[in-house]
């Protein structure tokens, strides 16, 4: 549904709105007043090509019927349930002491790289997201699950973290440039760019589940941003044998030596570990022109 904000620049149509929402939002006062009956009524006097005599209404009226739609939107709330990535941090399969080194690991590289804005593409709810924030710097956390970036954002407004933005993206479909002459809105790359990327946990979703060469991942991430802390999961990881179990290994150059090796074409290595008990390995990289 998030993708219906490219078609319509200025919001869904009422009439569609109207039809997608359910029966039962037909029993809330607000909802049927400001979208049902709203659009019935731009249905019923659509296409008539005859002037309607304009109905004048008073300051009073207007400011009521503003408070009613604010108190409407307002008691609006979404609890996000049953999404593959929403209970993360719940399912995954590190232990606390792998989880402790990581956070170590990602605290001491970015005060090697002391950036002043992140970008985090698959922040998830935004854990290692507050750990860029708590370094100093401005971060914005992007995810591909809605119910993620909603429990993130609602954590936000809960702790008033200024510093912080959730948004929504599909790395893989990002966000285009929109409206007149493609200049109305640009697209999520030519926006400010990041000083430095977060991509942790992430490399194998774009490779494997998506199929993208691990060399166009790293041109992709330099054309962002000079630093990239990245996350490697091999093969043997029960998080990628859990995305090969329903289709063919084909991805036989998915494993370390290729990926070091399709990096390091385009940056400097900075720094790496092997994090404690898992199979992964965290990276700090600089891109050669720095």
């Amino acid at each position: 549904m998030n993708q219906l904000s490219r078609i319509y620049i200025d919001g869904p149509p009422l009439a569609l709105v109207s039809r997608l929402l359910p029966a039962k939002s037909k029993l809330n006062f607000g909802l049927l007043s400001h979208i049902h009956l709203h659009a019935k009524a731009q249905d019923r006097y659509a296409g008539k090509g005859e002037l309607q005599a304009a109905q004048s209404i008073s300051q009073t009226n207007l400011l009521a019927l503003i408070d009613n739609l604010k108190r409407t939107i307002r008691k609006l709330s979404w609890q996000p349930k049953d999404t593959d990535w929403g209970a993360y941090y719940d399912q995954t399969n590190y232990s606390t002491e792998a989880l402790a080194h990581k956070i170590r690991l990602v605290k001491d590289y970015l005060v090697k790289a002391s950036p002043k804005l992140v970008w985090d593409l698959g922040a998830n709810t935004g854990l290692f997201s507050r750990i860029a924030c708590d370094s100093g710097a401005s971060t914005i956390a992007f995810d591909i699950d809605p119910a993620a970036v909603e429990l993130n954002y609602l954590e936000v407004k809960k702790n008033h973290e200024s510093n912080l933005l959730p948004l929504l993206l599909d790395l893989t479909n990002p966000s285009p440039a929109l409206g007149w002459e493609n200049r109305e809105r640009d697209s999520i790359f030519h926006r400010h760019k990041p000083d430095l990327i977060m991509s942790l946990a992430l490399i194998h979703h774009l490779a494997i589940s998506n199929n993208v060469p691990l060399e166009m991942i790293a041109s992709m991430f330099a054309k962002l941003s000079p630093w990239l802390i990245v996350e490697f999961v091999p093969k043997h990881d029960s998080q990628v044998q859990r995305l090969l179990s329903t289709r063919e290994d084909i991805f036989e150059n998915y494993d370390q030596a290729n990926f070091e090796g399709k990096f390091s074409n385009i940056y400097d290595l900075v720094t790496s570990d092997e994090i404690q008990d898992s199979h992964r390995t965290l990276y700090l990289f600089k891109r050669k022109d720095q």
